[in-house]
C-alpha cells in the first residue's frame, strides 16, 4: 500500500483525474511504440486495447480514440477495428486465427487453473503469456502461481503431478513462474515484465492478486493506463474449504515439513544445471522461474530492432 492507504487501481484513477494532457506529438509516439511492442508477437491491436498498453503516457480513452480516428499516424494501418505497422496488416489475419482457437485453451485453461487452486499452498492462480491475450503462438497454457510461504516447492511438486496427468489427456500446461507471499516484490522492472504483470488474468486468490499489483506500482511508469485485471471472470476458492485445510495442516506437520527442504535442494540443483547461460530463469526458497528461452530479453530486442527501422 501506499503512504496515503491507495490501492494501485485508485492511484491510477487519481493519476488520470491530476494528469495535463501530452503534446499531439508525444501521444502520436507513444502509440506508434505501443504497436510496435504488440507487432513483436504479431498482435494488431484495437483502440482500446492501444489506450491500456499506451507506453509511458496516461491519458484519457477518448484522447486516443480521436488521434486514431481523426490523425492517425502514418506509421499505422488500419483494418476495420485493428491497428498494425505499415507493411504488417497481414498479421490482423493472424490474430483473427489465434483468437477463434482461444476459447477451447481458455476452456482447458479454467478447467486446470481451478483445479490447481485446490491443490494445498495455493495462494493465487493467474493465466500468463499467450492465452491472456488470445494469442496462442503455441499449445502451452502458462501459470503464475503464488504459494505459501514455506511451501512453494511441495506445493510445485503437487502441481507438477497435475501437469503430468494434463498431459496425458492432450493438455499442455505450463506453470513456470511459482512465487512465495513474501516474494511479491517483484525485482526484474522493464516493459516486458510490466506486460506480463498487467495482462495476466487472475483465475484464484483475488486479494493476492490485488497485493501484488499494489506492490508493483513501478509498472504504471511503463504503462500508466494498464489498472487491474484486463477481464473479468469468476474467482475461484477451494471447493472443499475444510479439507483443504486438514490438508495442509498434515503437510505442516513435523513428519511432512522436511519434504519441502529436500525438495528444493534436489530442483535447485537440477534446474540450476539447466539454467546455465539462462538470465531469466531464477530458483531459491521463495521462487521458482523457469523461463529457460529467456523471452523477456528476446522481446525487447526485438521492440528495439522495430523502433530502430522507424526511425526516420
Amino acid at each position: 500500500m501506499s503512504s496515503g492507504g491507495l490501492t494501485a487501481a485508485a492511484e491510477a484513477r487519481r493519476s488520470r483525474t491530476d494528469r495535463t494532457e501530452p503534446s499531439r506529438a508525444s501521444l502520436e509516439r507513444a502509440i506508434i511504440q505501443t504497436v510496435a511492442y504488440a507487432d513483436v508477437f504479431d498482435y494488431p491491436l484495437t483502440a482500446d486495447e492501444i489506450h491500456r498498453y499506451l507506453i509511458g503516457v496516461s491519458v484519457g480513452r477518448g484522447t486516443v480514440r480521436s488521434l486514431l480516428q481523426d490523425h492517425k499516424p502514418r506509421e499505422l494501418s488500419r483494418n476495420g477495428r485493428y491497428f498494425s505497422l505499415v507493411g504488417r496488416e497481414p498479421t490482423v489475419e493472424t490474430r483473427k486465427v489465434r483468437t477463434a482457437s482461444a476459447s477451447d485453451f481458455w476452456r482447458r485453461g479454467v478447467h486446470y487453473g481451478r483445479r490447481i487452486s485446490n491443490l494445498p499452498f495455493v495462494r493465487m492462480v493467474a493465466v500468463t503469456g499467450g492465452l491472456a491475450m488470445d494469442n496462442m503462438a503455441d499449445g502451452d497454457i502458462d501459470y503464475l502461481v503464488i504459494t505459501e510461504p514455506g511451501r512453494l516447492w511441495l506445493c510445485r511438486a503437487l502441481i507438477v503431478g497435475l501437469v503430468r496427468m494434463a498431459a496425458l489427456r492432450g493438455t499442455e500446461l505450463c506453470p513456470n513462474y511459482f512465487l512465495s507471499e513474501r516474494a511479491l516484490v517483484l525485482t526484474e522492472r522493464n516493459l516486458f515484465t510490466a506486460h506480463e504483470v498487467t495482462q495476466m488474468v487472475p483465475l484464484a486468490g483475488i486479494g493476492i492478486y490485488q497485493h501484488l499489483r499494489d506492490l508493483n506500482r513501478w509498472t504504471f511508469n511503463y504503462l500508466p493506463n494498464a489498472a487491474g485485471a484486463p477481464r473479468r471472470m469468476a474467482a475461484v476458492e477451494p471447493t472443499h474449504w475444510r479439507t483443504h485445510q486438514l490438508v495442509e495442516s498434515t503437510l505442516r506437520s513435523r513428519l511432512c515439513s522436511p519434504f519441502e527442504r529436500w525438495e528444493m535442494m534436489r530442483k535447485v540443483r537440477k534446474l540450476g544445471n539447466q539454467a546455465n547461460g539462462h538470465a531469466e530463469a531464477a530458483f531459491g526458497p521463495d521462487w521458482c522461474k523457469g523461463h529457460f528461452g529467456d523471452h523477456g530479453q528476446a522481446t525487447l530486442a526485438r521492440y528495439a530492432e522495430r523502433l530502430q527501422a522507424l526511425e526516420p
